[in-house]
């Protein structure tokens, strides 16, 4: 650990008796990857709802795994905003630190930015989105899924990440935003050099801001019916740079939380008896399953962040004006007393209950329409590629199936199936 726990203060306790563990717990390691659920009750009961954690590099922050906590954290934007520039350990971080990207720095964007700055970036992007055609996505979705689906069909065999949940949802995005097809490829490319987080990340970081950058000037000129020129038609001012950054932010987020929750759903009705029937043509168990990963395999599991304006309490925990907060989706879903409280449990969590917190809550939640478009994307998706190749059946043991090694992301590295070869559409007209 580089600097002392919380801004120079000892790791509390907290006021439970019943939680006394102080050390914090380092955010990594395979037990995130492969079964989380069981490391986060283990955090509860060690801990409580507040788990002082330690980031790479050793950078204290504290993980909230209670859902009324959550809740309560995410619902008071004016106490726990989502303001980079709070951070108490700036001073600390080098230019280098791998978590940089996913937390970011200030900057003028609707994912950087907090209060009446974050209320004027929505008023243009939540209304550009929400002013795209539900049904004209959909036939987005329908057109491109199967175009991916030609691409592997006539194989017998294919990796449905590589292959088709995560080129699916940036080619819908790109289209909606206002780029031809030609570069959606490209984008693709960039953000899966975004997500993985290697030595090319920070260059596909400026080829994907030069994209955006291009776009603003095309779709200047010649507006279109497009999330863009939606953006550029709003009558309040925006600079370019902030244009970009929000369309930045919009692809990045729906891209890969997208992806995986299509290839988590596919794992899930590829390896889960009660999801077979969908294999065989059932609708009604797609959603049922796609529902399911919210609440169980959220995409997102642990969200950075918010930050705290002034020192308060949280869960019996001291927290100090500056610390870190990380939103921990994925174990609040999971909450025991929450979940006995609502009834939500075994085949009661696939009736469509809305109460998970898998696009996070309140003001910095996910967008609605994002939310309506994301969940367009993930059904059409799935149903072109159960229609098409209904014999589905993963090629290796559901045991092999490597997870992304990542403690904020759950999804899959890969998911190799096996089917019997079938024509293309094109051969089919």
């Amino acid at each position: 650990m580089t600097t002392p726990f919380l801004s120079g203060a000892p790791a509390s306790g907290g006021g439970c008796p019943a939680h006394a563990a102080s050390a914090p717990v380092p955010l990594s390691g395979p037990a995130f990857h492969t079964e989380p659920q069981a490391l986060y009750r283990s955090m509860r009961h060690s801990y409580g709802p507040v788990v002082p954690v330690e980031l790479p590099g050793g950078f204290p922050a504290w993980l909230v795994t209670g859902y009324r906590e959550l809740h309560q954290v995410t619902s008071d934007g004016e106490l726990f905003p989502r303001d980079v520039g709070l951070w108490n350990q700036w001073e600390h971080i080098p230019e280098d630190w791998p978590l940089l990207p996913m937390v970011g720095r200030p900057m003028p964007s609707i994912y950087f930015t907090a209060g009446a700055e974050h209320r004027r970036h929505s008023r243009m992007v939540v209304p550009a989105l929400e002013a795209a055609d539900p049904f004209e996505i959909g036939r987005h979705c329908e057109e491109l899924a199967d175009r991916l689906v030609d691409g592997i069909c006539a194989r017998g065999t294919a990796d449905l990440v590589a292959e088709f949940a995560e080129p699916l949802p940036v080619l819908v995005l790109a289209r909606l935003v206002g780029f031809p097809d030609d570069e959606g490829a490209d984008i693709a490319r960039v953000l899966k050099d975004l997500a993985d987080g290697g030595p090319g990340a920070q260059e596909a970081y400026g080829r994907f801001g030069a994209h955006m950058r291009r776009l603003v000037d095309v779709k200047r000129a010649t507006p279109g019916d497009d999330v863009t020129s939606r953006m550029l038609a709003d009558p309040e001012p925006f600079t370019d740079e902030e244009y970009a950054l929000d369309l930045m932010a919009i692809t990045a987020a729906g891209h890969l939380t997208t992806a995986d929750w299509i290839s988590n759903s596919l794992r899930l009705m590829l390896t889960e008896n009660e999801f077979a029937e969908s294999l065989a043509g059932g609708r009604r168990s797609v959603g049922e399953a796609m529902n399911e990963v919210l609440w169980e395999e959220s995409p997102t599991q642990i969200l950075a962040g918010r930050w705290a304006v002034r020192d308060t309490r949280l869960g019996g925990r001291d927290i100090r004006a500056g610390d870190m907060i990380l939103l921990g989706l994925g174990a609040a879903n999971t909450d025991p007393l929450v979940r006995q409280e609502a009834g939500v449990g075994g085949a009661g969590r696939h009736a469509g209950n809305g109460a998970h917190l898998a696009f996070s809550h309140g003001e910095y939640r996910c967008p609605f329409p994002a939310q309506e478009i994301a969940e367009t994307m993930a059904r059409t998706g799935i149903e072109v590629l159960l229609d098409r190749l209904p014999d589905l059946e993963l090629a290796v043991p559901a045991k092999d199936l490597v997870r992304r090694p990542s403690a904020f992301l759950r999804g899959m590295n890969a998911l190799p199936v096996r089917f019997a070869p079938v024509q293309t559409t094109g051969d089919l007209l």
